[in-house]
């Protein structure tokens, strides 16, 4: 019997011997190629279930990758509670525009988490994040039997930053950590609840992005305090798959994401594929790390293939773009990704 694209992508994501590894976006996977060729097109995509579903579907009807993706943004749940997100915009990802809360280390003036902030389970049932569960189930009928699908969402350190404006957070961290704590444990269980409906509506895999979780914004030995923890209590504890994407240059923290307890890390192009591999030691799936600018978005085909080769002869267990896609990311581009590792061989 022949494998199917999902059978190859949840093997590799159990890190079983095969011929080869998958190739999928597991990141943000829209282009403006896809909306021009699907018919579903941002901004409208962002806020349709079906729109969004036939737009997340579009990297494997289009170029044949081996997974179907929503949703697109880190927004929608800032959105939900209550951050003004401008969502506008063809060929660029919604931003958000105002933060809901005050979180003020200079003045000592904070607001508190607990009597401000929704409870999950009302977080769940509208907006945004209640139209990309919708869109998850509508990719689960039309495409679960032959693709995986992955939802994404975004970490409680992240998400947290959302509310109060990253670098005031990262700022009380100094000043205030016990009112960062306060934050980052009222996000967990909104990001264990949606995570958990996520899978529940239908998703083989929950990929969470926690930027703010970067060296590139906290010294590594920060990592465990400020984000780690939190993925520990939200998004491993779902009963799919899960997969922690951080930017940046991870390598100083990829023991402490790989003991987080998820299934597998999304690592960017700033970590030499091979001292990832050898770092991360089989711990858990390693999922990238092709260069989301270069070569996706500003190289050529023959570097896609180039690096997308280099990732999987390293040993990377799904070859996926490093960070999510730019939106202007060409056709030929996403092709040859594609066409490199379907003609890959170990």
């Amino acid at each position: 019997m022949s494998m199917t694209p999902r059978d190859r992508v949840l093997a590799a994501m159990k890190q079983e011997k095969l011929d080869r590894p998958p190739v999928a976006i597991f990141t943000q996977s829209a282009t403006v190629g896809q909306m021009d060729w699907s018919g579903a097109a941002w901004p409208e995509a962002h806020k349709d279930a079906n729109l969004m579903a036939k737009l997340a579907a579009a990297q494997a009807d289009m170029f044949g990758f081996e997974a179907v993706r929503a949703s697109f943004c880190l927004t929608a749940e800032a959105e939900r509670l209550g951050c003004v997100v401008a969502v506008d915009k063809k060929d660029a990802a919604p931003m958000i525009k105002k933060h809901p809360f005050k979180f003020d280390p200079m003045s000592g003036e904070y607001d508190d988490p607990a009597t401000s902030v929704m409870a999950p389970e009302e977080f769940i049932k509208e907006g945004r994040v209640k139209v990309i569960q919708d869109a998850v189930s509508l990719l689960k009928k039309s495409h679960g039997e032959n693709y995986a699908i992955v939802a994404g969402n975004t970490g409680p350190f992240t998400l947290a930053g959302h509310m109060v404006s990253t670098e005031n957070l990262v700022f009380g961290m100094m000043m205030a950590p016990e009112e960062v704590d306060k934050w980052v444990a009222t996000m967990t269980p909104i990001v264990k609840v949606y995570s958990q409906a996520l899978i529940d509506a239908g998703a083989d895999i929950v990929q969470c992005s926690e930027p703010s979780g970067s060296t590139d914004m906290l010294a590594p030995d920060m990592f465990e305090e400020a984000a780690g923890n939190s993925v520990r209590h939200s998004l491993a504890e779902v009963s799919g798959m899960s997969v922690l994407h951080i930017c940046g240059d991870t390598y100083p923290i990829l023991d402490q994401m790989a003991n987080t307890g998820v299934t597998g890390l999304s690592v960017e192009e700033k970590v030499d594929s091979y001292k990832a591999v050898e770092k991360v030691n089989g711990k858990v799936a390693l999922v990238g790390n092709v260069g989301s600018v270069r070569p996706l978005f500003q190289g050529t085909p023959e570097e896609v293939k180039a690096g997308a080769e280099y990732s999987a002869k390293a040993g990377f267990n799904v070859i996926s773009s490093g960070c999510g896609i730019a939106p202007c990311t060409s056709n030929e581009n996403m092709q040859a990704m594609v066409d490199a590792i379907k003609a890959f061989k170990y």
